[in-house]
């Protein structure tokens, strides 16, 4: 009975764990994406379209970055990382889009 209580507290710590990381991975796109708004065209995009914009240029910005063979840690890192790929995703709808 003493470990299926713990095997409870460890489940509970990781959910715990991974809510909080995805609560923090959306908080960073969206920030990357006004950001990335506000550099790339000087105003924001809106909630929804800045959080889409950060979390794929967060996949794109790890991807760039990896390839370059330049890496780092931490929040800030992860902050640069998802602008620029936001930046790079701005870029690349303006050419398709020809604004």
């Amino acid at each position: 009975m003493l470990k299926f209580i713990i095997f409870a507290c460890q489940i509970k710590n990781l959910i715990n764990l991974i809510s909080m990381s995805l609560l923090l991975s959306l908080l960073i796109g969206l920030a990357a994406g006004f950001l990335g708004s506000l550099i790339f065209k000087g105003k924001g995009k809106g909630l929804l379209l800045n959080l889409l914009v950060g979390l794929i240029g967060g996949l794109i910005g790890g991807w760039v970055f990896g390839f370059l063979g330049v890496s780092g840690g931490g929040l800030l890192w992860q902050l640069i990382s998802a602008t620029v790929g936001a930046i790079i995703l701005l870029w690349i709808v303006s050419l398709i889009r020809g604004k």
